[in-house]
């Protein structure tokens, strides 16, 4: 009888399928890359992508374009935060976490604030400020 794969393909493929669900968990950068001490970005939206693997906003500040990540898809719409709340020209007040790099205007939002309505989508990790 003849076999489609051989011991070595064999075992090349239980490895890659063992690692397959690690892959996208090492991808996720979580908070590491965030500084420790909480940030408040004020300005407004000029672009907003709901879906995976994070919602995201572009926020026009007064010292130029930032990258602001919120949760998960599934995530920040349990916040109530969809493809609805947020318009181009929107104020928004983004709390939570920039980057350890100063130079890098990107930061973790754990609350987005847009024309007076907040979304918590980390509810735990909204800093008092």
């Amino acid at each position: 009888m003849h076999h489609p794969f051989n011991r070595r393909q064999f075992g090349l493929l239980a490895v890659a399928v063992a690692l397959a669900p690690v892959v996208p968990a090492a991808a996720h950068h979580g908070w590491a890359w965030t500084d420790n001490a909480p940030f408040r970005l004020t300005g407004t939206v000029e672009q907003v992508y709901v879906g995976n693997p994070h919602v995201t906003v572009k926020v026009r500040a007064e010292d130029g374009l930032w990258h602001v990540d919120l949760a998960p898809l599934a995530r920040t719409l349990r916040a109530g935060f969809n493809e609805d709340s947020a318009a181009t020209g929107d104020e928004v007040v983004c709390l939570g976490f920039r980057s350890r790099d100063p130079a890098d205007k990107t930061m973790k939002a754990a609350r987005i604030t847009v024309n007076g309505t907040a979304y918590d989508v980390y509810p735990n990790r909204v800093p008092n400020i």
